[in-house]
């Protein structure tokens, strides 16, 4: 059990925690939400004692050991993967190198040899003699072949690198489990795999994930950090999400008794718990649903931006033709022969073996090559197709001292847009209230620039979007906005994404990138492509080549 006790954070100029009490238990996987900013990440640095808090104290059960995903990708550069994995256990590793040393030194002596002994019969009863097949399983699962075990890190791609690292977290059964965006940079098959650890994982496990159907699928509780709490809730993200937005609207309704508002609160309750019948975790969600007791749901303080796209007009007979396209960076081909056609009224999410292979297509599609590239073949627009872009990396486009109202006016279509009081209202909607309009695009946040960027999309009125990773930086307010802002588009979209509900509600054509072709699927959802054996055989062989 982690334990976590008045725990405040005084900043300068803000409080980011408030005497924060909540308990952790052992078989149920946590989901730490919150707005941006609200202190998500700084609250798992506290729990493993890399911040230390102003008031307060962290406390877990005697001997039991904690392990925490860490976005440091290139520490490890001289090292194997299966070495850095059993990193993750680090008093068994350290053990396994005490004894090996002294095994490797000529000079050692009996005393020696007799520490080495005891050394053996601690390493075994850590389960040490297994560790090593525990560590080629976790590599293999998530998408490691067996050869890269004993290369080195510096040689695997980043994406490679970043399962290495959750394999070394979730390594050796820790009894807390501390994971901050873990689904980043891994492949439909690893986000799939790891879902399913997490659901049969009997520890603790607290996630920070702007994931919400990862969320929904592997958390029994949602700990929600607002108003420099935290709360818990039973059950998925969904429940926390509906539950709060009934909260609000009932706490705003005035005329209807209060007995009419229990008992619609009552009804919500049943009909989510009866939902939860689908797995483990789910039944588990569905015990603690029927115990919940109505006076805890409270509104969330969050805001939601407005997403809305319009189109000037409507797109003609054609969308886009690509024929035999291949494309090669510094003479690394990325992207061979590959050749599609989309159609008007298509919401089309590409799918690569890596986020390379999806930004590589994006970006020629819309010119936004550079000079070490190599492109050839043909990328033909429909004449009538006006597009709007959100890359992935937008330095070039905020590479000024602009203020962000400013900035904006170079988008407007209308005299009548290019009226402060217009943009300034535009932008409230977008979460820039006030003074926030004048602040400089360069000095932005990540999700700041992303709003900013859809902002520049809404103006623009394009009847073909074009959004490389667009739920990047965003939170899941902002997430779940454009969300719906997207399916509510009556044009056509072109997108790369990792999230899976944003996929699965947005997309009516698949097509899965490889270095030699595509699989080409129309007409069916994300989930349906997935649970396609038959498709996902293919998938397997297209990327193996």
């Amino acid at each position: 059990m982690l334990t976590v006790s008045d725990i405040s954070l005084q900043f300068s100029d803000r409080k980011l925690f408030d005497e924060v009490n909540i308990k952790f238990t052992p078989g149920n996987c946590y989901g730490l939400i919150g707005a941006n900013g609200a202190g998500k990440s700084t609250f798992l640095k506290i729990l493993d004692g890399e911040i230390q808090p102003t008031t307060g104290h962290i406390s877990m059960g005697p001997n039991e050991r904690m392990s925490v995903l860490r976005q440091n990708h290139y520490d490890y550069e001289d090292q194997t993967p299966l070495d850095v994995v059993m990193m993750g256990n680090e008093k068994l590793f350290a053990i396994n190198q005490e004894k090996n040393a002294i095994y490797m030194n000529p000079d050692a002596t009996d005393d020696d040899f007799m520490k080495a002994a005891e050394l053996e019969a601690e390493f075994g009863e850590m389960g040490g003699y297994e560790a090593e097949a525990d560590a080629a399983r976790l590599l293999q699962n998530l998408g490691i072949k067996a050869e890269q075990h004993t290369d080195l890190m510096a040689n695997l791609t980043s994406g490679e690198h970043v399962k290495v690292l959750l394999a070394k977290a979730l390594f050796g059964k820790p009894d807390v489990l501390l994971l901050d965006e873990p689904t980043n940079g891994l492949d439909i098959q690893a986000i799939a795999w790891l879902e399913e650890f997490l659901i049969n994982f009997e520890n603790t496990v607290i996630v920070v994930s702007h994931d919400r159907h990862f969320l929904n699928n592997v958390c029994t509780y949602m700990a929600d950090l607002d108003y420099g709490k935290i709360k818990l809730y039973p059950g998925n993200y969904d429940f926390w999400k509906e539950s709060s937005e009934l909260a609000l609207r009932l706490q705003g309704d005035q005329n209807r008794k209060a007995e009419e508002k229990i008992a619609e609160l009552k009804e919500f309750i049943a009909r989510f718990s009866a939902n939860a019948s689908k797995s483990k975790q789910a039944t588990s969600r569905k015990k603690m649903l029927d115990k919940i007791e109505v006076e805890e749901f409270v509104p969330s303080s969050r805001k939601y931006p407005f997403v809305g796209f319009e189109q000037e007009r409507e797109i003609g007979n054609d969308l886009l033709r690509v024929e035999n396209l291949s494309v090669a960076i510094e003479g690394e081909m990325i992207i061979e022969n590959t050749s599609f056609i989309l159609n008007p009224g298509d919401k089309t999410v590409f799918i690569g073996q890596n986020d390379i292979q999806q930004t590589t297509l994006l970006r020629a599609l819309m010119d936004d090559v550079e000079d070490n590239w190599t492109v050839t073949g043909d990328i033909k627009w429909g004449v009538t197709s006006s597009r709007s872009y959100l890359p992935k990396d937008n330095t070039k486009d905020f590479d000024t001292s602009d203020s962000i109202l400013d900035w904006l006016r170079q988008f407007v279509l209308t005299k009548e847009e290019d009226d402060n009081t217009y943009l300034r209202g535009f932008l409230g909607r977008m979460l820039f209230k006030g003074e926030e309009s004048l602040k400089a695009v360069n000095v932005l946040s990540g999700g700041e620039k992303v709003r900013v960027m859809l902002s520049k999309m809404m103006l623009q009125r394009a009847n073909v979007l074009v959004l490389d990773d667009p739920t990047n930086h965003l939170d899941l307010e902002s997430i779940s906005a454009l969300n719906d802002g997207l399916k509510s588009f009556k044009g056509s979209i072109l997108f790369a994404s990792h999230d899976h509900e944003f996929i699965n509600t947005i997309a009516n054509h698949i097509v899965v990138l490889g270095k030699s072709g595509v699989i080409d699927r129309i007409g069916e959802t994300y989930d349906d492509f997935l649970d396609n054996a038959e498709v996902q055989e293919k998938v397997k062989a297209l990327w193996a080549d």
